[in-house]
């Protein structure tokens, strides 16, 4: 995590976060990474229905990633991949999931960038989404960003959140004074920004890495619980983003990811972070301390990637609450709302006509 331009003691005000150049980048931030958690609280009772409702919300999706049938109502744009998983044993301790067993299993899953059908661009929040397949025939699933934390930790938020981030018709950007507006009013994200205004990002879907922000808990096999969150560190080196796009391709990203894969596999180190009593587990704005223990429990290595169709990763629900014995929900609220978004997007999207994805792969890997 880069700290440049960061106050000396640690902390971030209101006044750091909002000059000029940081507000715009806020802005753009905010903009992507409302999308990826303002519809959690879509569904399940997390909004009053007397004072926000599906409707309200789906139409501030569409102004602000517009209407795209048949596609994932955010990260629409990505393609498909697979390869395997092979445990370590070195989470066995901590949770009795066989996937952290000694052994190779086979995963596949996604790479997409949040928001709309917008051009690739550096701005462009990274996502990872994977199924582990286990050999009992349980699956695994979870959907990671790039970021330290989330920026806002309740449903109301969300909402707020996303409006504040809608591009003004206009200008064709979302309204600063909106967002400054925003963050007047919920100090927890202005904090959240500060780190996420320090953290640096990837060039790339290769070397990033990827963080599930969520707490969770591991229960192993005598019945200890531990909450835990976890990471998948590239192996790649890590390259910062550029200023500008180093390519007029709208899809320069996925392209370079396609010719890294094709010239060899590509790894991730699954790293689990283990709690102590104390530590948050409902909020994920705050970070755990970074004295925590963290192991590496294993390997995943992509071999292929394919262009999304009928039958691979595009008709799969992402949903993080899908875990295998041995991995529980904590009791942080976005889980169970993102669940219930996941599920009513894959109901309404796959009742929808199909077109082709505009990441075409030229062949696969």
């Amino acid at each position: 995590m880069s700290n440049s331009g960061s106050p000396p003691d640690g902390r971030y005000s209101l006044a750091s976060i909002t000059r000029p150049a940081s507000l715009a980048r806020v802005a753009i931030i905010g903009a992507i990474v409302v999308v990826i958690v303002a519809a959690f609280a879509w569904a399940g009772g997390f909004l009053s229905p007397h004072h926000l409702d599906q409707a309200r919300i789906v139409h501030a999706f569409k102004e602000a990633n517009g209407d795209h049938p048949g596609f994932r109502r955010n990260h629409e744009k990505g393609v498909c991949f697979s390869g395997w998983f092979e445990g370590n044993g070195a989470g066995t301790p901590f949770s009795h999931a066989d996937v952290f067993k000694t052994g190779r299993i086979p995963v596949f899953g996604r790479f997409s960038i949040a928001g709309g059908m917008a051009p690739d661009s550096p701005a462009g929040l990274h996502s990872m989404a994977i199924n582990f397949t286990l050999a009992d025939g349980e699956v695994w699933r979870t959907a990671m960003v790039p970021l330290p934390v989330f920026p806002v930790n309740n449903a109301h938020a969300f909402y707020q959140m996303l409006v504040a981030s809608i591009p003004d018709p206009k200008t064709g950007k979302p309204d600063p004074e909106k967002m400054k507006a925003f963050l007047a009013a919920h100090p927890e994200t202005v904090r959240a920004f500060g780190l996420i205004k320090a953290h640096a990002f990837s060039s790339g879907f290769a070397n990033d890495t990827y963080n599930s922000l969520d707490a969770f808990r591991f229960v192993n096999a005598n019945g200890a619980s531990t909450p835990v969150r976890w990471s998948m560190a590239a192996v790649d080196a890590f390259a910062p983003a550029p200023a500008k796009a180093p390519s007029a391709d709208e899809n320069y990203l996925f392209d370079a990811l396609a010719q890294r894969v094709r010239s060899g596999p590509v790894q991730w180190h699954m790293i689990v972070t283990l709690g102590r009593p104390g530590d948050p587990t409902r909020d994920a704005t705050l970070p755990w301390p970074e004295d925590r223990t963290r192991v590496d429990v294993g390997t995943m290595t992509v071999t292929a990637l394919q262009t999304e169709g009928p039958g691979n990763c595009r008709d799969i629900n992402f949903d993080p609450t899908i875990l295998p014995a041995g991995i529980r929900t904590s009791d942080d609220p976005l889980l169970s709302a993102r669940s219930a978004v996941y599920s009513a997007d894959f109901i309404k999207r796959t009742s929808e006509p199909k077109t082709p994805s505009p990441v075409q792969l030229s062949a696969s890997p």
